[in-house]
């Protein structure tokens, strides 16, 4: 609700300026690619429960001071910069904590499901979210969207005071000291399975994960729709995608074959979508994507924090989202250029190439760095089938 109600209040103010757009986006995710590994630290350092509702409470804060700017019509852009700026900073804190904390509400065994099961939980909301904000807008105008998303933190924060902190299984905190961050790249790059899978994340995310730019570009300059069918293709990926977190909870041990087989037949999909010559057909596929690349990202997710002790889990998360989240700013642009530059096929096809052989790049690094044999598993027909 956040988002489309703040990308509706720059819009209005602006006039319709994408580049204002833009730069609101940037300046949120900015502090992602800054400082996510201080994040980690933090949330290595001090207990993670107490964390969440401090950053929990700072979020529905800066909810509320633009919603109250809006309704009072003071509201101006630099204000939504400063506070897009602002949200980016609690960010950095909020996401590591949050994900490493899964650990301690249900332990390392039931880890994996519980992730998953956190990943519909939010494309569940990505599903509902933009439509209640947009029905909201309608309804009552702009700045209610905001203060009903402020006031949804005190559920939140609630929820948090009332856990039973003695059925909770604290990972041993980290004492502050000098060298953190370089002992928590240390770790990394000493653990082929875990650099491998950065690697991985980093080259699927940055450049095959840009669907909001691909499929307006896709709806708008190849089949001539209109925002309700631009609409309809979020839709049918985030469905996708939920079933993907459901299918990924029942998996305990997520291991580096499903990573590489996802991998690269999201990339093989991608590819084929772009190839789609009608609108409906590119909905057809879209919905698959959504699945295997859900199941890629909450199995890279899982695999990340069992492979971590947990006196190391919140740095290491930290870089992991600095790679999942921090090639935004690059790979979203190079994306439109391109699609504006050759079309919307290339910038797909070039995405989905690039996801598909960062996957046979990594299992051949794996199998040099472990000594694994994995070339049967490099078949892109061995591949699919297994993904089938």
């Amino acid at each position: 609700m956040q988002r489309v109600a703040q990308d509706w209040l720059v819009l209005d103010l602006t006039h319709g300026s994408g580049a204002a757009l833009g730069i609101t986006t940037g300046l949120q995710f900015l502090p992602l690619l800054l400082f996510s590994l201080w994040g980690g630290a933090i949330a290595d350092r001090y207990p993670k429960r107490t964390i969440l509702m401090i950053t929990q409470a700072i979020a529905g804060g800066l909810a509320l001071i633009l919603g109250l700017l809006a309704l009072t019509g003071t509201v101006q852009i630099w204000h939504v910069y400063a506070l897009a700026f602002a949200l980016g900073l609690v960010t950095v804190v909020d996401n590591p904590t949050r994900q490493t904390f899964a650990v301690e509400m249900v332990g390392k065994a039931d880890m994996p499901n519980a992730i998953a099961l956190n990943s519909a939980v939010f494309n569940l909301g990505r599903i509902a979210g933009p439509a209640v904000a947009g029905l909201v807008i309608s309804a009552v105008g702009t700045p209610a969207a905001f203060l009903v998303n402020a006031a949804s933190y005190a559920a939140v924060i609630i929820g948090l005071k009332l856990m039973r902190p003695s059925e909770l299984s604290p990972a041993e905190r980290a004492p502050r000291a000098r060298g953190q961050l370089r002992e928590a790249l240390a770790y990394v790059r000493a653990r082929p399975n875990l650099w491998s899978l950065m690697v991985l994340v980093f080259f699927v995310a940055t450049f095959g994960m840009n669907f909001q730019v691909t499929n307006a570009l896709m709806s708008r300059l190849v089949y001539h729709t209109g925002a309700g069918a631009f609409g309809l293709g979020s839709t049918v990926f985030a469905a996708g995608a939920l079933a993907g977190a459901l299918l990924a909870a029942r998996r305990k041990h997520p291991g580096a074959r499903l990573l590489l087989t996802t991998a690269f037949t999201f990339g093989a999909l991608e590819v084929l979508s772009a190839l789609m010559p009608s609108f409906w057909m590119f909905l057809a596929v879209l919905f698959p994507i959504g699945v295997v690349l859900l199941t890629f990202t909450t199995a890279a997710n899982s695999a990340t924090q069992l492979g971590t002790t947990g006196e190391m889990r919140g740095r290491v998360m930290g870089l992991y989202l600095l790679v999942f989240l921090g090639g935004a700013p690059l790979g979203s642009p190079l994306v439109g250029w391109v699609g504006q530059a050759f079309g919307p096929r290339v910038s797909l096809i070039a995405g989905g190439a690039i996801s598909a052989a960062a996957a046979v790049a990594v299992a051949v690094m794996l199998s040099r760095s472990l000594g694994v044999r994995v070339r049967d598993h490099l078949r892109p027909d061995r591949l699919l089938k297994q993904a089938a």
